[in-house]
């Protein structure tokens, strides 16, 4: 079998990468890191017509398969986002399920297939859609027979919009009559929030936050972990292209690369700091730090500074593009295991 390096392209076969991980992990084990745990990000299921946010479903069977083999720890979403507030451990490779936007194959194909393998997930709504009963969308009546059951509901804003490029008084709209729906409609505000394609900035995660949600989720890769911000929290992911076996037992067995003193912290990228000086300080716990490796979306592999022991800039040759951008950084863990730290970031067009 052979196991793609995350943000690289090039690939290795799974004896190759042992080997090339096992002279850094001797003296580490995951119980040492901060607590921690992945999520994984669907759309639609069995929407041939939609590959880029749809994932087929012989591969969504295979998933709940190795979701149910016994070597991961599925819990709701709200249980780790409480955890991770709270500092309480939990066990190695607790992962949770998130899907977002309330298409109809939710209800159709997705929930029947996760509701008989007994495995709990979040739904994030965008409320416009639903109000107007879209077609290929769930319906209130439909959205409530979940909840009902155990699934969560949680906050997708209102017309599914780029949060990030609005002024702040639209996107403060955005945030508050997706509240009042989902209060009209479900009986509560959710705690729980997505952002639209991911896209956030410091003034709109605010909004979130004073509108009563308690944590908020990118689309960006990477392993939630509790000494990072609860209100841009990574996930990984999972489409037709990006949705095969190798890749998602990959991202379930992924650690996180703890990390402080990240910058920018603002997801907003002004016109004068683009491109920004990308840096972070990795936690004391991690070794082999010289097997580092950061990928820009748009640029491939970085040039990074090492800043004494464990301080690292990176630096780009070019203003990253219009819209968003990604960045990975990744490094072989324990256990053949990957470490991965993953932020996204946003020009406004």
């Amino acid at each position: 079998m052979k196991y793609n390096i995350p943000g690289q392209r090039q690939w290795l076969t799974i004896g190759a990468l042992a080997a090339l991980a096992l002279p850094l992990v001797a003296p580490l084990s995951a119980a040492q890191d901060p607590v921690s745990a992945g999520a994984i990000m669907y759309h639609r299921f069995g929407e041939d017509a939609h590959p880029s946010t749809n994932i087929k479903l012989a591969q969504f069977d295979a998933h709940i398969a190795e979701l149910t083999s016994g070597k991961y720890n599925v819990l709701p979403l709200p249980d780790i986002a409480a955890a991770l507030r709270a500092g309480t451990p939990l066990p190695d490779r607790t992962v949770a399920i998130t899907i977002d936007d309330a298409y109809r194959s939710v209800y159709t194909e997705a929930w029947p297939r996760l509701r008989k393998a007994g495995l709990p997930f979040t739904l994030f709504v965008a409320t416009k859609p639903v109000e107007r009963r879209l077609p290929g969308f769930m319906t209130w009546d439909q959205v409530r027979e979940l909840r009902d059951a155990g699934v969560t509901i949680g906050a997708h804003t209102h017309t599914h919009g780029h949060l990030a490029k609005m002024p702040l008084d639209a996107a403060k709209a955005e945030i508050e009559t997706s509240s009042a729906i989902l209060k009209r409609e479900l009986g509560a505000v959710p705690p729980l929030f997505a952002y639209p394609f991911g896209e956030t900035s410091a003034a709109v995660t605010a909004l979130v936050r004073a509108a009563g949600h308690s944590a908020a989720f990118g689309q960006h890769s990477g392993v939630m972990e509790s000494r990072r911000s609860r209100y841009y929290l990574p996930r990984f992911p999972l489409n037709e292209t990006y949705g095969g076996m190798d890749r998602l037992t990959l991202v379930l067995n992924a650690l996180p690369v703890p990390v402080t003193g990240v910058v920018p912290a603002d997801p907003l990228i002004p016109p004068a700091a683009n491109p920004p000086a990308f840096g972070f300080t990795v936690d004391e716990s991690v070794r082999g730090l010289s097997q580092l490796a950061c990928y820009h979306s748009h640029g491939g592999k970085a040039a990074i500074q090492r800043l004494g022991e464990r301080r690292f800039e990176v630096r780009f040759d070019a203003p990253f593009p219009k819209g968003r951008s990604r960045i990975n950084c990744t490094m072989p863990g324990p256990e053949g295991r990957w470490r991965w730290l993953g932020m996204q970031y946003y020009v406004k067009p």
